[in-house]
């Protein structure tokens, strides 16, 4: 059975769910779920030393003559046109005072009789404890006494329904109050009262009716019991079942358990089974494309490729045609990134092109289909939730993104290769020179009709070794380099491009999914709240 401690623990669970589920549960639900919790709340702290039974019936079913039955004193009135209030009659067995359940009850203190004779002996021992409510007829044409019987049947811990063989199949019975308390069957009994009047057979016909009517109404496990108040047939058999409720003490707490399970189940409708993964929501790729595209990262990337490449010229070109390098602008300058290297992180909004109309449709077609796809796997409130959560494209969103670059160091060391190859270049542009050098004055000489001697080094003259060597070698060199270069300026793309687009990325997971993921879970922890509360 289900004990104070368990229920403490369904109760803070239960809360747990209300508390981070809010308002996207259904209204409705809430509101069960906190009437729940409140009488749990109440009826617990009361203790559970007595069991309150409210026999509930209709105008005529025996019910207050079944009353003073079980009591053994008259105690309601049963006249037909009966003058009380609508207010319960209740009946205390035992020595025990009940009076702060009767209070809780709202029981006036004149309708409250204690049963603890010594007189009694035995017969009514097996009572003890118990607390007995008669009722106001459910179908009272007096609407304060309706309300009266509603307020009840949800405060006490066994409902004991009266019914007749005239009412019992009454439509009003079943659809305002009977299935209403599917899953209460462990805490209520159905009693067709009057089978005097029927004789055994017209009982059984009776019974065998009436089990099939609960059935229906989804309360087959419902123990039913025929009695006769005036003759007293089954009235023993009724006082057994009380007295076993009575002893076992176990009553409230399945109360408590039924009402909170009521309120689990009206919960668990506004959620979802299992809830998507946030790091793998559809189109999360398209919509990190759509932002950086947005970010201006193609602006970037030609910048960065072309730096590269201006700088690797400047310092690995071809000595004679190095100077056309340093008189292109630089492509980062442009771009606002300052005159250092040192600055190259400055990189701002203003220095880019402004998002594009066509641009900004991709980014919100993007953004719908990441919180579409989450939102879709929830129920409608949930989903709801989803959508209001995430960034919709604005000035925040564009001051991210403009955050997101500049948060990315562009900044990078000259490759070693360019010194080497700077180095031979120079080499060779002097092995050019001094050949160049060495044929003029060659050729001055040869004016005037002299002819130095000059040294071979195989068929050639040295001369022709220096200026053939650097200006064949320089040309190869160069070419050689512009390769290499074209080579990593790639390179560098593809890894500022990997950086910006991981800066970006967290833009996407801090404006859309993040919210997003926030939204999930919640709806987890309200889901294994209600988990934990079974």
């Amino acid at each position: 059975r289900r004990g104070a401690p368990d229920i403490a623990a369904r109760v803070e669970a239960v809360e747990q769910a209300l508390k981070v589920g809010g308002d996207r549960f259904a209204p409705a639900a809430v509101t069960q779920a906190r009437h729940a919790l409140e009488r749990t709340g109440e009826r617990m702290r009361l203790g559970s030393r007595h069991t309150v039974v409210a026999l509930a019936g209709a105008t005529g079913s025996g019910k207050s003559s079944l009353f003073n039955a079980l009591a053994g004193m008259d105690l309601s009135d049963v006249r037909a046109r009966r003058p009380t209030t609508g207010k319960p009659v209740a009946c205390v067995c035992g020595t025990d005072t009940a009076d702060p359940l009767h209070d809780w009850l709202d029981v006036p203190g004149r309708h409250r009789t204690a049963r603890e004779s010594v007189l009694d002996g035995q017969r009514e021992a097996a009572l003890n404890g118990l607390v007995l409510l008669d009722l106001p007829d459910h179908d009272s044409t007096n609407v304060t006494h309706r309300l009266e019987v509603d307020r009840l049947v949800d405060l006490c811990d066994l409902l004991v329904w009266v019914v007749d063989p005239q009412k019992y199949a009454d439509e009003v019975l079943h659809a305002n109050y009977l299935r209403k308390f599917v899953g209460h069957e462990s805490v209520m009994l159905i009693v067709l009262n009057q089978v005097d009047k029927l004789g055994p057979a017209g009982t059984e016909t009776c019974l065998t009716d009436l089990r099939r009517l609960l059935d229906a109404d989804g309360l087959g496990p419902v123990k039913l019991v025929a009695t006769s108040a005036t003759r007293g047939d089954g009235v023993e058999d009724l006082r057994a079942v009380l007295s076993d409720v009575v002893r076992r003490q176990a009553t409230t707490a399945q109360r408590a358990a039924a009402d909170l399970d009521g309120a689990r189940e009206a919960l668990e409708k506004s959620l979802s089974p299992t809830e998507p993964d946030a790091r793998a929501l559809d189109g999360a790729d398209e919509l990190v494309g759509a932002l950086a595209a947005a970010a201006g990262l193609p602006v970037v990337l030609n910048a960065v490729e072309t730096d590269y490449r201006r700088r690797a010229g400047a310092l690995v070109g071809w000595p004679l045609v190095r100077w056309w390098y340093a008189l292109r602008p630089d492509p980062l300058r442009k771009l606002r990134l300052g005159e250092a290297e040192s600055e190259l992180r400055r990189l701002t909004r203003r220095s880019l092109p402004a998002m594009s109309p066509s641009q900004q449709a991709r980014v919100e077609i993007a953004v719908r289909a990441v919180t579409s796809s989450a939102a879709n796997a929830l129920p409608a409130r949930w989903g709801d939730a989803v959508r209001k959560a995430s960034t919709a494209p604005g000035a925040d969103l564009a001051e991210a993104l403009d955050g997101a670059v500049m948060s990315v160091d562009l900044e990078y060391a000259p490759p070693p290769w360019w010194s080497v190859v700077r180095v031979v270049h120079y080499l060779l542009a002097a092995a050019l020179a001094v050949g160049t050098a060495w044929f003029l004055y060659l050729f001055v000489m040869a004016a005037v009709g002299t002819f130095p001697p000059t040294p071979t080094v195989g068929p050639f003259y040295v001369p022709s070794w220096l200026f053939y060597g650097g200006l064949l070698g320089g040309l190869a060199l160069g070419l050689g380099s512009r390769w290499a270069v074209r080579v990593g300026a790639r390179r560098r793309r593809a890894r500022v491009a990997a950086l910006l687009r991981q800066a970006v990325s967290a833009v996407a997971f801090e404006h859309v999914v993040s919210p997003v993921a926030e939204v999930l879970a919640d709806h987890r922890a309200a889901r294994q709240a209600l988990e934990s509360a079974r």
